[in-house]
């Protein structure tokens, strides 16, 4: 499954719960993803494991279709890179979290 993980303080502060729809937003992207909460993150972290979004058009893969969740790069930013090789950086990208509005 592909969920948000986040801080329980990152998301009380937030008014997000466990299994709430937040809205991951960065520089060149948004999408929306439900929230789980862990304390094995510490503050001011947000991860999103297994962000592949498999349902694009074009892809042959039923099976992960099934279970597509969201895509990463959407919200990946090619111009922020990794300062000692100058390669594109996946992770430690800047973004923003906020509840969605129900």
């Amino acid at each position: 499954r592909c969920t948000l993980r986040l801080n329980p303080d990152d998301a009380a502060a937030r008014g997000l719960r466990d299994g709430d729809l937040a809205e991951l937003r960065s520089r060149t992207g948004a999408l929306q993803v439900p929230v789980e909460l862990t304390d094995e993150l510490m503050r001011g972290v947000a991860s999103l494991p297994h962000g592949w979004g498999h349902d694009r058009d074009g892809t042959r893969q039923a099976v992960a279709a099934s279970r597509a969740g969201v895509s990463a790069n959407d919200v990946t930013d090619e111009q922020f890179l990794d300062a000692l090789s100058g390669n594109a950086a996946l992770n430690g990208v800047p973004v923003t979290v906020r509840a969605v509005a129900g």
